[in-house]
């Protein structure tokens, strides 16, 4: 159950020619993908190109009246293994990750694909997940595709450039035999925009043609002496019959390229962002008419050494507006030019970061640093925007009030870091390994790429490493020793279980005899990437195979020591069982199976269908949890074992007691942790349960009555008795 649902968007796919498609950048790459004739789509979910799966997963009746092979993959290196199936077939094929991380999975794949090269289209649809709000490692898609030789398209993020970058990117790949790979930034997945439609296309050669019309080239197959030819055919004959096609066809882009005798050259995906900033510093208008000339790479990979030194010619300098570090662009312009005896000036990352996101205030600053150094008249007498100012001294805070009110808010303001959700299963679980360290020590942990990562951070603190999706209990190998009294612990969700967790992790530690204990987080989908399906997932799938259990998966490869946890929100089973596995004189490996379904997820599926019920006068209850300030004694200890963003602090009603006490939020969804906490950690029995009864019945009422009844009787009695002692 992914969470959003492009059920209706999906028809907008219909569209055909003379209509005027409207909306975001994912359907737009669907709907440009289905124009393009495209016979086969696979792909692994991931930030920023998720729900690209989940427009394919809604749209999956389109695709089939089409004739277009549909699936998700087991991994992102089977994406890309998918593309086989364009070698020796005209037969055009698409595949989707996210990168680096993706790219890094898929990258043995994509290399012999490169190196055959194919007959059909092969696009490679890669979501660049890079900057400050990055859930992955810093690096580029751009080494992959030099190092594989692999060409590179990042076209201007508004939605007619990304349509025609999936159109060429398919011809561009047939034109050189070459696959292609089209990065798209989170903002060009998610920008709004319109584009004329073309007819949607069915594949003039189909999968069926190509199983029952097999074909086979061994040049094509990467097998020496084959690869030292392939290495020719890509210099020789590959290389340039891409670079003619990216000059015929005006892949790249120029703008005002007269205007002045300096100019920038950008990323295509970096435009909205240089556009901008020129107007901030006057030097374009709102319709994205610039005064300084532009020449906008839509290709970053191959460059064309002719476009460069038309545009350098006669211009002083030029500002090179590359994302990232290594500055690959950067370098092969500086050879480009100096080849061709072309003196302009080439300025880049003296001027702009080296490394980080260029943001908008980054641009502003570099692009106003470039323009005030070889044309000053044209900001003269322009008041700058902020980011473009040069620094301000820093005010003394002695006798100043507003940095001294700045100060003081800091010193009362916490950083929040990122956290699991309200009522996420995940949380009893590490609360459990807090339990157990008191006991036990602490463990060595190594951490797996999920959800489950947020428990690096407070108010868990457990975790010591990750090493990739699926590579938790391979992170661990290493402290296999017999010699010590402790095991190592490890971590792994479903996700990365079955993407790579099942041979490098459990496989791994079976073969080589591993003493050590996993923790497989079984929580019911591929919850980081946007909760798809998985095959252990308990809601029947109409075009998937679900409902495989985890356990039986780790028992099929040899493991004898399985516990599976079905509820992992009890929190003596979870502790009792990771105490076992931990202290256990079995030797081999121990896998601990803690399943419960995604909090997220299940409150997307449960809230529509209680608000219907309530709607349709059906009695609905819900449960919430709440604390008795009377009973808190202000420990806090429920908020340090849970960290629940539903857990709060309030201030104590008792004049006599100054600790503030706990508060549960409206936020909570009644997964009753914190009662479990207070219950297993021996802590003070303040936490209460409630239900929330939408149309109650008339028994409801008359419990409702006599309970009121009741408790205010008892505590009249208990008022009376006060006051007589006062007395």
């Amino acid at each position: 159950m992914a969470e959003r649902s492009f059920a209706v968007e999906v028809e907008k796919l219909r569209l055909g020619a003379g209509e005027e498609f409207r909306g975001e950048g994912i359907l737009a790459v669907t709907k440009a993908l289905l124009q393009s004739g495209v016979s086969y789509v696979a792909g692994y979910q991931g930030a920023p190109i998720s729900h690209l799966m989940d427009v394919l997963t809604d749209a999956n009746d389109i695709l089939r009246e089409l004739g277009i092979r549909f699936e998700h993959s087991a991994s992102e290196a089977t994406a890309a293994a998918t593309l086989a199936a364009s070698v020796n077939y005209p037969l055009r094929g698409a595949v989707t990750f996210k990168s680096t991380v993706g790219t890094n999975v898929a990258s043995d794949a994509i290399a012999n694909l490169a190196s055959g090269g194919v007959t059909g289209g092969a696009l490679i649809i890669v979501g660049e997940d890079y900057g400050e709000g990055s859930s992955i490692m810093q690096e580029r898609s751009h080494a992959f595709a030099m190092k594989s030789q692999v060409w590179l398209l990042d076209p201007r993020p508004n939605l007619p450039s990304i349509v025609q970058a999936v159109e060429q990117g398919f011809e561009l790949s047939e034109a050189s035999r070459t696959p292609v790979m089209l990065e798209l930034r989170i903002r060009a997945c998610h920008v709004h925009g319109r584009f004329a439609c073309k007819d949607n296309v069915r594949p003039a050669f189909t999968l069926k043609d190509a199983i029952e019309q097999p074909r086979r080239d061994v040049g094509r197959i990467a097998l020496p002496p084959s690869t030292y030819l392939h290495e020719h055919e890509k210099v020789e004959q590959r290389w340039p019959a891409a670079v003619r096609f990216i000059q015929e066809r005006g892949l790249n882009e120029l703008f005002a390229e007269d205007e002045q005798d300096f100019g920038i050259v950008l990323q295509g995906g970096l435009y909205n962002g240089v556009l901008r900033a020129l107007e901030l510093l006057g030097l374009a208008d709102a319709f994205g008419r610039s005064r300084v000339p532009l020449y906008v790479l839509n290709v970053t990979y191959p460059l064309v050494d002719a476009e460069f030194t038309r545009f350098c010619a006669g211009k002083r300098a030029i500002l090179l507006v590359e994302e990232g570090q290594p500055d690959f662009i950067e370098q092969a312009v500086h050879a480009i030019l100096r080849k061709a005896d072309v003196q302009t000036k080439v300025h880049g990352k003296d001027l702009l970061p080296m490394a980080g996101e260029y943001t908008g205030g980054v641009l502003v600053k570099g692009i106003a640093a470039f323009v005030r150094q070889y044309a000053p008249a044209l900001l003269e007498g322009r008041e700058l925007p902020v980011a473009a100012r040069p620094a301000p001294v820093p005010a003394r805070l002695e006798g100043n009030p507003k940095a001294i009110a700045i100060r003081e808010a800091e010193a009362q303001v916490h950083g929040r870091p990122p956290s699991f959700c309200t009522g996420c299963p995940e949380r009893p679980i590490f609360t459990a390994i807090k339990l157990v360290e008191r006991e036990l020590g602490t463990h060595h942990v190594s951490c797996d790429i999920g959800c489950h990562l947020f428990s690096i951070l407070p108010p868990f603190n457990i975790g010591a490493t990750t090493m990739g999706y699926g590579l938790g209990w391979a992170g661990a190998s290493a402290f296999n020793t017999p010699e010590t009294g402790k095991r190592a612990l490890a971590i792994m969700g479903d996700g990365g279980f079955w993407h790579n967790g099942l041979t490098s992790g459990v496989g791994n530690a079976v073969f080589n005899r591993s003493d050590n204990v996993l923790v497989v987080i079984d929580n019911g989908y591929s919850a980081a990437t946007g909760g798809q399906d998985l095959l252990s997932s308990k809601a029947p799938n109409p075009i998937r195979a679900t409902n495989h259990p985890i356990e039986k998966a780790v028992r099929g490869v040899g493991v004898e020591w399985v516990r599976t946890i079905d509820h992992t929100y009890d929190l003596s089973k979870m502790r009792d069982a990771l105490r076992d596995a931990l202290t256990t004189p079995v030797k081999g490996p121990k896998v601990i199976v803690a399943s419960s379904e995604c909090m997220l997820n299940k409150q997307r599926r449960v809230k529509p269908l209680a608000r219907k019920a309530i709607a349709q006068g059906q009695r609905v209850v819900r449960e919430r949890f709440g604390v008795d300030p009377d009973t808190c004694t202000g420990d806090h200890s429920c908020i340090r074992l849970s960290g629940c963003p539903s857990l709060t602090v309030r201030p104590n009603p008792d004049p006599l007691r100054r600790d503030p006490v706990a508060a549960v939020m409206d936020s909570c969804v009644g997964c009753g942790l914190c009662g479990e906490v207070a219950h297993a950690a021996v802590l003070c029995p303040s936490f209460y349960r409630a239900e929330i009864v939408n149309n109650p019945t008339r028994w409801d009422r008359f419990r409702q009555k006599v309970s009121a009844a009741v408790i205010g009787f008892l505590q009249d009695r208990i008022e009376r008795r006060l006051q007589g002692l006062a007395a």
